[in-house]
């Protein structure tokens, strides 16, 4: 394994175990048994190594996502069972990857990001969109469908999440989401 490898996998452990804000450059290279000074060579910066560890870690958990999407929804089942069905599966999972979403969630508070920082955080964000309006609905990357339909599964995974790891007993389930949007349809559609 490369240096750059090393630093990957040595900021995913750190975020992990430390946090964001608490992760330093000294813990970085210590987790990947490099120089300090191969943070700078290979990323630039702590926060730039940070961010990169961090969008691979949800891109890690969007593969496992997909696995688990991946399964058939039993014959006959209607739209909305199916949608219900697939964010009750999204939900199940977000125990296992509780500690990627809190720093996810620490990432995107900080209030002093560079714009290249906030540049590969918002297109990490734009990736996703396009992901998850393929998984959930199978629209193609780049159409306004697709964009459109993202940018409301990103905005209820984001909000479910949270809420989730606030309150996980009174987080919203998949049921309650195909409830809410009816609700929300009807009184933005009549």
């Amino acid at each position: 394994m490369g240096n750059r490898e090393a630093l990957l996998t040595g900021a995913k452990q750190c975020l992990n175990e430390k946090g964001y804000a608490r992760t330093t450059v000294r813990d970085l290279a210590s987790a990947a048994n490099v120089s300090m000074a191969a943070i700078g060579y290979h990323f630039g910066s702590r926060e730039a190594l940070l961010n990169a560890a961090l969008i691979e870690a949800n891109e890690e958990w969007g593969e496992t996502l997909a696995a688990t999407l991946r399964v058939e929804t039993p014959a006959g089942t209607s739209p909305a069972e199916r949608f219900e069905l697939i964010w009750q599966r999204v939900i199940e999972s977000f125990p296992e990857h509780r500690r990627m979403w809190a720093m996810t969630f620490e990432a995107y508070a900080q209030p002093d990001l560079d714009d290249d920082v906030r540049a590969q955080l918002a297109n990490a964000l734009e990736q996703a969109r396009d992901g998850l309006a393929n998984l959930f609905q199978g629209l193609d990357d780049g159409s306004a469908e697709a964009r459109a339909a993202g940018t409301v599964h990103q905005a209820l995974l984001s909000g479910v999440m949270l809420q989730w790891l606030i309150d996980p007993g009174h987080a919203p389930s998949g049921a309650d989401l195909v409830e809410g949007l009816r609700l929300i349809a009807k009184a933005v559609l009549d």
